[in-house]
């Protein structure tokens, strides 16, 4: 019983150190049709539990590669997604299939909680192996269990998931591409405030 209790404690530890998030944040500023005021979106990152998507997501963000993208899949009070190319073009036939030319080995670790943000990817059939997309990216606006241990989850939102909730009930064409447009004016890296500096 006691080496039951102490694998559950240590299980539980794990976990809670797989979800701490790693010093640095990513900061969209998203306009949304014709409005000036651009919403804020805060993005901390699992460095622990999927490192390798948390650092090709900073790479992404110090290039500024995800700038002028729009978010092209909009489901009301359920997710958001953005991060390919192709939507520069606005809604096109190569919509959803865009990326930066390689993909990420999976890293399925962590749930599906309001406010994950997660890789999207080719479905089993022809991705068995579950990688990820090298950009293109889903905020989850709810818990959704159903893709937990489907898709990576490699970072939380922190600030502004209202603006990702008003973006999501945006109507859409029958692809679920918003008919106004989305776009993704600014993106930056920066530390997280409150993060604990690295070791020297």
């Amino acid at each position: 019983m006691k080496s039951l209790l102490a694998f559950a404690l240590l299980a539980t530890a794990s976990l809670a150190g797989a979800q701490t998030l790693g010093p640095d944040v990513v900061i969209m500023d998203i306009k949304i049709g014709k409005e000036r005021d651009l919403r804020r979106v805060v993005i901390g990152l699992y460095d622990g539990a999927a490192p390798l998507h948390a650092e090709n997501f900073k790479e992404l963000a110090r290039t500024r590669y995800f700038k002028g993208m729009q978010f092209h899949r909009a489901f009301p009070g359920t997710l958001v997604q953005t991060g390919d190319p192709y939507s520069r073009r606005g809604p096109n036939v190569r919509t959803g299939t865009g990326g930066p030319g390689w993909t990420i080995p999976a890293e399925i670790r962590l749930p599906h909680k309001k406010g994950s943000v997660a890789a999207a990817r080719l479905d089993n059939k022809i991705n068995p192996a579950r990688v990820s997309n090298g950009s293109q990216f889903y905020v989850t606006l709810k818990p959704m269990p159903a893709l937990n241990g489907q898709y990576t989850v490699f970072g939380r939102v922190l600030e502004g998931i209202e603006h990702l909730e008003e973006i999501s009930r945006l109507r859409t064409d029958r692809n679920n591409f918003p008919l106004e447009k989305v776009v993704i004016k600014r993106i930056v890296l920066e530390p997280r405030a409150g993060a604990e500096p690295p070791a020297s």
